[in-house]
């Protein structure tokens, strides 16, 4: 046995027969074995050591007799350590303890009396299934990491890298950029990223929702007053567009601007000047503005409820954001994503979704996009009742068929319609290609074939 366990995979027995201790403490001499022979000692070796692998007697004291300890410890350790796989060793009343035990959580569970070779090989097999979960995980944080674009944003989508490869081309240009899509597909977020490239990424990066303002306040907000313009003003205050100098200014839901204060932003943006209301000197703001909307401009620009020079002002670059439902594969991406966000704090058991969640989130349209995607997860995490997510954990009803394109080219249906499937499958399976060519009833050549066909990448 090594003198030192530090490099050692760490067990802990908690087993309140000293004899025993001392034969399971040197019969694995593999690992660091810990010993515990009651409940408070077990807890405190857990929290302090963090060992992957816990074997325990149910029989400890002050009930060496019954299991109700042995129990209450099973509890306090998936509590502290939901991730510790726990082998349940006991002699009484054999299959109902087992049950229980295999219900409280327990990952396994071994009958005494004990034999050293065979209940080291349960340990090993435990060993090794903690050290997949590890890689998997591990492997998933990578696979999130490398999906990260523009602004953190998380997508594997080549619609949605081609968004942020536009906003990255015109980060370090001086123009205005305005960002088109329905609500909750990151428009705020994609500018903030836009900010964050550009070079005025030291200033600051002010946001500002014009629906979520008054109108009769929504003036101020933007050009800031002086002390004693109105009732009430009783110092004088910046505005965003002057708290953004030097940096850039977000105008989400830019066309529920009043008419009245459009003339006064158009202004702005072609003297780069303001003047504070009840202010009487022109302040000169060296601010870029990025604004995003989801409502129809043009309609509103024929209804004459939005300036058309304002618009040409504002959108010197008109970017589209894509909706959730129009990028294939990024509903399950963002929702592993969100699972690992809050599972840890709300739901420490929950490691993952169960195929047919995984099936719903992937089929689902979404009208809500990445919002509502979010809220549903965190949902479906609290209301969790195992290690998984499933399908009725998120509450979702049975969508109906996308209405679909009546495509005139056969060739280009296939391909798009592949393309689909093949980036769906290749979410689901994180990127195993055995994996995703059985989930598409295909071989892996022919997967592989298909890749180099469509120039995916694998």
């Amino acid at each position: 046995m090594t003198d030192s366990g530090a490099n050692l995979r760490k067990l802990l027995v908690v087993e309140d027969d000293p004899g025993l201790q001392t034969q399971l403490k040197w019969a694995y001499e593999d690992y660091q074995v810990l010993v515990a022979g009651d409940h408070d000692a077990a807890i405190e070796l857990l929290r302090a050591e963090e060992p992957d692998v816990v074997t325990l007697d149910l029989g400890l004291p002050p009930d060496p007799d019954g299991t109700r300890e042995g129990f209450r410890t099973l509890k306090a350790i998936l509590e502290a350590k939901p991730d510790t796989k726990v082998i349940v060793v006991s002699g009484h009343g054999e299959r109902a303890s087992a049950l229980t035990a295999i219900a409280s959580g327990a990952w396994d569970f071994y009958q005494k009396p004990i034999d050293i070779d065979e209940l080291g090989l349960i340990v090993a097999r435990a060993f090794h299934v903690r050290e997949l979960e590890v890689e998997n995980a591990r492997l998933a944080e990578q696979g999130s990491s490398d999906n990260r674009v523009l602004g953190g944003m998380i997508t594997g989508a080549p619609e949605m890298q081609k968004v942020a490869r536009t906003i990255e081309r015109v980060a370090n240009l001086d123009v205005s950029v305005m960002l088109l899509g329905a609500s909750g597909t990151g428009k705020e977020l994609l500018a903030r990223g836009l900010h964050e490239a550009s070079g005025r990424r030291d200033g600051a990066f002010v946001a500002i929702n014009c629906a979520a303002i008054p109108e009769n306040l929504l003036e101020s907000e933007l050009f800031g007053h002086e002390k004693g313009a109105f009732t009430g003003a009783v110092k004088t205050t910046e505005g965003k567009i002057e708290l953004a100098h030097g940096g850039t200014l977000f105008l989400d839901e830019v066309g529920d601007i009043p008419l009245p204060l459009q003339v006064k932003l158009l202004r702005f943006l072609q003297e780069r000047t303001i003047e504070r209301i009840g202010g009487r000197k022109a302040i000169a703001v060296d601010t870029r503005i990025v604004c995003a909307t989801h409502r129809d401009l043009d309609a509103m620009i024929a209804e004459q409820s939005f300036r058309d020079d304002l618009y040409y002002r504002l959108a010197e670059m008109v970017v589209k954001i894509p909706s959730l439902a129009e990028r294939p594969g990024d509903a399950v991406l963002l929702a592993r994503h969100f699972l690992h966000q809050y599972a840890p704090e709300m739901n420490p058991g929950v490691r993952g979704f169960a195929p047919d969640a995984l099936q719903a989130i992937d089929e689902g349209r979404w009208p809500g996009n990445v919002r509502e995607l979010e809220n549903r997860i965190k949902r479906a995490v609290i209301m969790a009742d195992g290690k998984l997510v499933m399908r009725e954990d998120l509450d979702m009803a049975g969508g109906e068929a996308e209405g679909e394109e009546a495509w005139l080219n056969l060739r280009s249906a296939r391909e798009a319609a592949d393309r689909v499937a093949i980036r769906r499958a290749m979410t689901q399976s994180e990127g195993n290609i055995s994996a995703a060519a059985k989930l598409l009833g295909i071989s892996r050549p022919t997967l592989y074939d298909l890749l180099k066909q469509y120039r995916m990448q694998a």
